[in-house]
């Protein structure tokens, strides 16, 4: 009777027990479930993705990302990577709830059992979702609480596949990796379906804890952690014994992504940068997961970065020796002071330039240490080009021994030698150097493919190492006479031809306004006469250039500029026709482009074609369109044709002359030393007031070439007689071409149709000239105009008198054929 009653009140407090428990257990889940985030939001799951710039030839350029992560969906994952995460994080992930119940009890008598070791944590791949996406790291009952609630719900919504995606394109895996893939190719450098078994199990063991696992800096841990991983794939029996055994065998190689993989174009992929910015936002380029093709092509931009580099030295030379990088005061502590210089003020330029410091002046040598190799020497005949600098860009004495330009202590920049120059030198000794100097100018490089506006290369200045001010788009500066072709372009339509003759003497204007009197002078300060037209270009002839301005508008002349892009504003005052409105050299190369294409439209270009996450494309720049492209493959299928739907924003006929006068300039005008590239350049030389400005642009039918130089802070380049254009700009151009034309045929340019060639005896001699139908010598409409105030002047024969400045009046002859 008793034990009856006993085991009623037993069974009474096990009841009430049981529905106080069941309450209290409903009450905590009441009050835990209360706000909690929503799971259902992971049904649109979308992490942050790196943003990938390509070169056109499909290396990757640059990648841009908060977290570095690259998305996989969960089908495309070998399944030795879900079967390696599920044995290391998960063994009962595929049969539990959201909740291993059985790893959650071996966890709490294991942390009971053993109160002096790590306390053993039993959160599975999906409570880790739950933390990882919807609640934070705080360590507390509530959070793991809120956990186990959510665990549970994501379970009921969500198959185990997905939760498996979500939980292997998130999680952190050490050294700023975001996701299996991600960390697959900067630790192994391959794709999840290229890698081992044993870098499968590895990847697997971070997890639990990325840093103290990094096999660089505790490979014992490391390797004891994989081989953890894969004894439990092979009591889960996902792998074999032999397998096992291999896989435990293999020594991980760590393979960062090798650097012949990466193009290396600063300026340019910074700039895509920009553009992407302004288009996508911050949150887009960031986080969106951007694929980006540009339309850089990495040989051509080698080429362009050490042409306009060897450009900058050369100049740099000529105007003589600084002084050294740096000076170390105390030589008894040189090393440590080398050191701090070398770390504060890192060497640009090319890779074979190092720092040395001067440790002892001879009378034909210097000695040298610091180098990497020890101890070198630097022979006088390698230094005799340091004249010191003096102001305006103007050069002293050369120096007449080592003495005179460096001194014991001094930090030069040197770059090993095998011999001097010349073909019959004799090699020098082991560990010889030059002395070099890094450049205070700078300037900028673009190419272009001409038809399209595609920037196949941009160099933005010396070194972005330096500045990463890009003086091919940032710097907004004169272009000097590079900007008379669209000056000339008003005169064709207001009814000029080539042989047009414009009067070459002095010129005065008045702007009024009491304003000073603007006398322009020519370049070198002579006076040619009557010249023609295309002469005066060829010449760059000033005071040709502002008489015709004046005679067309200066109106016109603006909306010429405008339309082919030089500038947005400009005002219509007569000095703006000899360049002194500010442009980029960006623009300026666009709108030779356009010139050289017929005034088809072009923008340029960074980008071909951006695709978001998910493979859509979202933008692409192609002004043409391919017909054919895309079609399924019939009995006989036409060959794909490009078909270009643009027509001409300006008469192709007015343009054709200008680009055919250009012709001159680059064979016997102002650049004629790229005549020996032996092909169709239209160019044009330019040079502003003070030489404070060189620039050179040259269009081929496929290629236009754009080159400015000058200092940030604008100054003299030197003596206006000597630094021009056509004697610093254009050799970088024809260094860039030369690579870029190799064997490559030339292509002519195309002739609009009606027009007329006419042989025509000029003062650069007997050429094949082009006018407008009605236009040509012989014609009613010929119009051979001397402008000098006074009105019309009549053709005259060749051998005519001789003119001011002993030019001979020009002479047409011969008849003509139409295009």
């Amino acid at each position: 009777m008793r034990v009856l009653t006993l085991f009623k009140v037993l069974l009474a407090f096990a009841t009430a027990a049981l529905i106080v428990g069941t309450g209290t257990v409903a009450g905590l889940f009441w009050h835990f479930s209360h706000g909690l985030p929503d799971h259902k939001q992971l049904a649109d799951y979308q992490p942050a993705i790196s943003s990938r710039l390509y070169a056109a030839d499909g290396r990757l350029l640059a990648e841009y990302a908060r977290e570095k992560r690259v998305f996989v969906p969960v089908a495309a994952m070998p399944r030795r990577v879900l079967e390696a995460f599920v044995a290391a994080e998960d063994q009962r992930f595929f049969t539990h709830p959201g909740i291993d119940f059985v790893g959650v009890v071996r966890a709490v008598i294991s942390n009971v059992t053993n109160p002096g070791k790590r306390p053993e944590g039993a959160s599975g791949i999906t409570q880790q979702v739950a933390k990882n996406f919807l609640l934070s790291n705080q360590a507390t009952l509530a959070r793991k609480i809120r956990e186990a609630i959510l665990a549970f719900r994501i379970e009921e919504t969500y198959s185990k596949q997905r939760i498996l995606e979500l939980y292997l394109n998130e999680i952190y895996l050490g050294s700023g990796n975001y996701g299996v893939a991600q960390a697959a190719l900067n630790y192994f450098d391959r794709s999840l379906d290229e890698l081992t078994l044993s870098e499968i199990a590895y990847l697997a063991a971070l997890p639990k804890a990325p840093n103290r696992y990094n096999i660089l800096r505790n490979e014992k841990d490391a390797y004891a952690r994989r081989d953890y991983v894969l004894g439990r794939m092979l009591d889960d029996g996902y792998i074999n014994p032999a397998e096992y055994q291999q896989a435990k065998a293999d020594r991980l190689q760590l393979r960062r992504r090798g650097a012949t993989e990466v193009v290396t174009a600063d300026f340019f992929a910074e700039e895509v940068r920009r553009n992407l910015m302004a288009a996508y936002g911050e949150k887009g380029i960031y986080e969106g997961g951007l694929t980006v093709s540009t339309t850089l092509d990495p040989a051509i931009q080698a080429v362009a970065d050490n042409a306009l580099r060897d450009g900058l030295i050369t100049y740099d030379r000529r105007h003589g020796w600084r002084g050294p990088y740096a000076k170390i005061p105390d030589m008894s502590l040189w090393e440590e002071e080398f050191a701090r210089i070398a770390q504060r003020r890192p060497l640009t330029g090319p890779a074979t330039w190092q720092l040395a410091v001067v440790s002892k002046v001879e009378l034909q040598m210097v000695h040298l240490i610091g180098l990497p190799d020890g101890e070198g020497t630097l022979p006088f005949a390698e230094m005799t080009w340091a004249a010191p600098t003096l102001p305006e860009q103007r050069v002293g004495a050369p120096p007449r021994a080592p003495r005179d330009v460096v001194s014991v202590g001094d930090v030069i920049v040197v770059e090993k030698v095998e011999k001097p120059a010349g073909a019959n030198a004799k090699p020098y000794p082991p560990r010889t150097y030059a002395l070099r100097q890094v450049p205070n100018v700078e300037g900028g490089a673009v190419v272009m493919d001409t038809q399209t506006g595609r920037v196949l290369a941009m160099s933005g200045g010396w070194s972005y190492g330096r500045s990463q001010f890009n003086r091919a788009v940032q710097a907004a500066r004169q272009p000097g006479s590079a900007f008379k072709p669209f000056v000339y372009l008003a005169a064709m339509d207001a009814g000029f031809t080539p042989a047009s003759v414009v009067l070459d003497a002095p010129f005065s204007y008045d702007p009024g306004y009491g304003q000073p009197i603007w006398t322009p002078k020519n370049y070198g300060g002579d006076y040619l006469g009557p010249t023609t037209v295309r002469r005066g270009l060829e010449l760059s002839r000033n005071l040709m250039t502002v008489r015709m301005a004046q005679q067309v508008g200066m109106k016109n002349i603006v909306q010429v500029a405008k339309e082919f892009g030089v500038v947005d504003q400009m005002g219509a005052y007569l000095p703006m026709a000899l360049g002194a409105g500010e442009t980029t050299l960006l623009r300026m190369t666009m709108a030779y482009a356009m010139l050289a294409n017929g005034a088809l439209e072009i923008t340029p270009s960074l980008v071909d074609r951006v695709q978001d996450r998910d493979g859509k494309t979202i933008y692409r720049h192609e002004p043409r369109s391919c017909r054919g492209c895309g079609e399924q493959a019939g009995a006989r299928p036409a060959a794909p044709e490009i078909v270009d739907a643009r027509k001409p924003f300006h008469d192709p006929a007015a343009v054709y002359q200008v680009v055919h006068m250009m012709l001159g300039v680059t064979t016997r005008g102002t650049a004629g030393r790229l005549a020996a590239l032996g092909r169709p350049i239209a160019g044009k030389t330019g040079t502003t007031n003070d030489a404070r400005d060189n620039w050179f642009l040259g269009s081929t039918p496929d290629i236009t070439i754009g080159i400015y130089i000058g200092f940030d802070e604008p100054r003299t380049l030197g003596p206006s007689n000597l630094e021009t254009g056509g004697g610093n700009a254009a050799p970088i151009y024809e260094a860039i071409a030369r690579q870029v034309f190799k064997g490559k045929p030339a292509t002519p340019f195309r002739i609009p149709p009606g027009l007329r060639m006419v042989r025509f005896t000029y003062e650069g001699g007997a050429i094949e000239e082009v006018f407008k139908p009605g236009t040509e010598p012989g014609s009613d409409g010929f119009n051979q105009t001397l402008l000098d105030g006074s009105g019309p002047w009549s053709a005259i024969e060749p051998g005519g008198p001789q003119q001011a400045g002993g030019a001979r009046r020009p002479g047409l002859t011969g008849t003509g054929e139409t295009y």
